[in-house]
């Protein structure tokens, strides 16, 4: 090496160095790391990371962990395991295009199986016949044989201390791989290492965490399973106690019964009811005369509508909105998606219409010419009521006596959101909306700056959905039964967990099912598929389809889950159901049974778990949202802390409300004894942990 590049190195190793040790902070672009060029911030750009906070707040999806090899005999299909076998053939090497694909087989007490690795030729000369291995990987069936693709290889030694080890499995997109992610988040140690811990001192004293800076670094690079299980507990009471904060600063600012805006009934509420094709229910009035008096009281209300799925809380919108309207004020309703916004509009439209009420739709898709158009009218109060998605909480839209905030699908605001959009107005009213059944404890703490009307009660139309829950030898009935109903002129929903095909091994691919079903059933039968990583226009383009009829079964991710209503849809089959919980199950089966039809919802699971099928049963027997969620609550018990969170609700990153329930009442109690006090939580607006919080919760 010359004089100068010897010292051109040196000065690069300073500059890293100094990079490292002094200028990194949270906002420092990880494009500043080593080995990470534009095109790989790209691929981070894509998963929301564009700096180091972003970076060290992505936290590992799933753990891998190495346990006691099992026999052949007890593998199962899809389940990640370890083998242990002796080598029974020759090392084979074949060619398929540019691909060197090797083949063996392996055996032990119980049976024999086949292995196979992809672009690894060196290991004919790495493995040998007669001689034992330990192989770890997924099994599938493949030419009829039982097969494990690219597993990987120990010896019993080597395993020994694989086994002590916890190896992060962080979000993957195109252009990443799990060792870059890991590799970036190490060149942060330093950084992170010097995160100040922002929990209050009598908090600490109380419940002695982790400490905030070795949890970040222990959910990235576990140093045991105990000291894994101590971080998670700590970001998860993290989470929890900066979002009970929130909602409780929340309620400080509304406290002191401030005057809000007077929307008292109107004649036209009584000519919407009566011109209705069904009756109200008496919980729909019951939640109504609530609303109705709050709105009327010269005070703000604040207000939380929990409904089960189908229990009519829409249509309380429509009213209180039309209330507003013919008061003189405007009012929004904000959807977590653009096709329950558009879904929304349609309705408004329809049922406001005949009295004058103009109401126009915004979300991320509009035009921007139609854009600029429905700002001017929203700003010079030419619209009425305003639907939309987050598209209603940006800076370019100004309201005109914005009075009546209403929020759909509570659980996937994130609090900051929620108080953007009321801050749009001069203290507006506020109502949010859920379908998402909580048992009652739950609520209290999560919803304690809300009053809380329950509608519980389905309208008296509605034919009972009919349930059954079954292994995956019932596929072939499956889909006879949805055939047939295809033929009597119904539609057929089929929801899998999975989108990318990598992932295919965990779940079934949404987009392969389709190919599959297409196999499966007449060619008469239309099939397409739906996924949350399609664009607006073209999921929007897919429901529309749906929705009139142009698609017979739609293959789809929980994307359909929210307020989608399809009367027609009279079968839904969920792929791989042990991997969702019992409350989003429900809402998914929510989908079906909206109609005059009999509908039906088929819960297919791969596995033969006692405590599985005791979760799954629970579906089977009732169709409460709030039974179920109680039992839910009975049954999960505690949290899986090795894999991946059980439930989407409230779209926390670690936490969640059911497995984590009591370190939630932990937060929660901690909360109080602040309250008792007199703690300033303004204090904690300006943590990192809370921005981290606040980043997590948006859309």
């Amino acid at each position: 090496m010359s004089g100068s590049s010897f010292f051109r190195c040196i000065k690069e190793e300073k500059v890293l160095k100094y990079r490292e040790e002094k200028l990194m902070d949270g906002t420092t672009s990880i494009i500043e790391l080593k080995g990470i060029g534009e095109k790989t911030g790209a691929a981070f750009a894509k998963l929301g990371v564009s700096n180091i906070d972003s970076l060290i707040s992505m936290y590992p999806r799933y753990y891998l962990t190495y346990e006691d090899p099992i026999d052949i005999s007890e593998l199962q299909v899809g389940q990640r395991a370890s083998v242990f076998v002796r080598i029974s053939s020759e090392i084979n090497i074949r060619y398929i295009r540019k691909m060197k694909i090797v083949t063996c087989l392996g055996k032990d007490h119980t049976g024999t199986m086949t292995f196979t690795w992809f672009n690894m030729p060196y290991l004919k000369k790495q493995l040998h016949r007669g001689e034992d291995y330990i192989l770890t990987g997924t099994p599938v069936f493949k030419n009829g044989r039982l097969t494990m693709e690219h597993p990987e290889i120990f010896t019993q030694e080597t395993y020994q201390a694989q086994k002590q080890t916890l190896q992060p499995v962080y979000p993957m997109t195109t252009g990443l791989t799990n060792k870059i992610v890991s590799k970036a988040v190490k060149q942060t140690e330093s950084y992170i290492r010097t995160i100040p811990e922002y929990l209050p001192e009598q908090i600490l004293s109380c419940y002695h965490p982790m400490d905030y800076s070795e949890a970040i670094w222990n959910i990235h690079f576990p140093e045991s399973r105990e000291q894994l299980i101590a971080a998670k507990k700590r970001l998860i009471f993290d989470e929890f106690f900066i979002f009970i904060s929130a909602m409780k600063m929340l309620s400080q600012n509304e406290e002191g019964g401030e005057h809000g805006y007077r929307i008292p009934v109107c004649k036209e509420v009584k000519q919407l009811i009566e011109g209705l094709p069904y009756q109200l229910t008496g919980a729909q009035k019951r939640a109504l005369k609530e609303m109705t008096e709050d709105l009327n009281s010269g005070k703000i209300m604040n207000r939380l509508v929990q409904g089960d799925v189908g229990s009519g809380k829409t249509i309380l919108a429509v009213i209180l909105l039309l209330m507003c309207a013919k008061a003189g004020y405007q009012g929004v309703l904000m959807a977590p998606t653009e096709v329950l916004a558009n879904q929304h509009f349609e309705t408004f439209e329809e049922l406001l219409n005949p009295f004058g009420i103009k109401t126009v739709l915004l979300t991320g898709s509009t035009k921007q010419k139609e854009k600029k158009e429905r700002y001017e009218q929203i700003k010079k109060h030419e619209a009425d009521i305003i639907i939309g998605t987050h598209a209603l909480i940006q800076d370019k839209v100004e309201y005109d006596q914005l009075a009546l905030v209403i929020t759909d699908e509570q659980h996937r605001f994130g609090v900051r959101q929620r108080e953007k959009l009321s801050m749009k107005g001069e203290k507006p009213h506020v109502l949010v909306m859920s379908a998402t059944p909580i048992p009652r404890t739950l609520a209290i703490i999560l919803y304690g700056d809300l009053d809380v009307s329950i509608v519980d009660e389905l309208p008296s139309n509605r034919l009972p959905i009919k349930n059954c829950v079954v292994n995956i030898s019932y596929r072939p009935t499956a889909y006879r039964f949805m055939e047939k109903q295809v033929k009597e002129g119904r539609q057929v929903y089929v929801i899998c967990p999975m989108v990318e095909e990598s992932e295919a091994m965990e779940g079934e691919n949404v987009i392969q099912y389709a190919k599959i079903l297409e196999k499966n059933f007449s060619p008469s039968v239309r099939i397409s598929y739906l996924h949350g990583k399609m664009k607006p226009a073209e999921k929007q383009k897919i429901m529309d389809d749906f929705s009139e009829g142009n698609i017979d079964i739609l293959v789809s991710t929980t994307v359909v889950e929210v307020g989608v209503n399809v009367p027609n849809a009279t079968v839904m089959m969920v792929e791989n159901a042990e991997r969702f919980g019992l409350a989003q199950l429900h809402q998914l089966r929510g989908r079906v049974g909206r109609g005059k039809h009999q509908s039906y919802c088929i819960f297919m699971t791969g596995s033969k778990k006692k405590e599985t099928m005791e979760r799954l049963e629970v579906l089977n027997k009732s169709n409460d949202g709030f039974y179920i969620a109680n039992e839910d609550l009975k049954l999960r018990g505690p949290g899986d802390f090795f894999g991946v969170r059980q439930s989407g609700m409230m779209d926390f990153v670690l936490a969640d409300i059911y497995t984590n329930a009591d370190i939630m009442k932990q937060a929660s109690d901690a909360v109080k004894q602040l309250e008792e006090d007199n703690f300033d939580f303004s204090q904690l607006k300006n943590s990192r942990l809370e921005k981290q919080i606040s980043l997590a919760h948006k859309l």
